[in-house]
């Protein structure tokens, strides 16, 4: 369930638990289709028998496609009703920490630390946690950077 917040009361977030999102499988399909769309075929992400004998076991997501459903997996945590339109603003750290595993499910993990007005909008530093179900090590830590702007 998402936290709903209005643009005033977001402006005074700190310290807000976000929660966790759904499980969400990363399918060889959505790892070849990045592939595609970045032009990065390594052996790695897209070639399932010379991955078999790789160091994985078998073939993994890019550490960019990981990052690219943060939008998926953190955007249904946080309602701002009053809100018109939300843009990415950038990443204050990122570490990709484990490889994700083509069929295996992630979820996210947010934490809004803080917001400051900027730009006519907000501002929002979120501290977000890739888990890997299963797995001990999560496949990304980030400190994401996003802007609001009310109505």
């Amino acid at each position: 369930m998402a936290v709903t917040m209005t643009m005033a009361e977001l402006a005074e977030g700190r310290d807000v638990d976000l929660g966790v999102s759904d499980w969400l499988e990363v399918t060889q399909a959505m790892i070849d289709g990045f592939a595609d769309a970045t032009l990065d075929h390594q052996w790695i992400h897209v070639d399932a028998q010379r991955a078999a004998e790789g160091p994985f076991g078998t073939t993994i997501a890019h550490g960019y496609l990981t990052l690219s459903l943060l939008p998926v997996l953190v955007g249904g945590l946080l309602e701002v009703p009053d809100a018109v339109m939300g843009v990415n603003y950038g990443l204050d750290r990122l570490r990709l920490t484990a490889p994700v595993t083509s069929g295996s499910r992630v979820r996210a993990r947010a934490h809004l630390t803080d917001t400051e007005p900027r730009g006519g909008g907000l501002l929002c530093r979120v501290e977000v946690t890739v888990e890997i179900e299963d797995q001990d090590r999560p496949a990304l830590v980030a400190t994401t950077l996003s802007l609001r702007y009310g109505g």
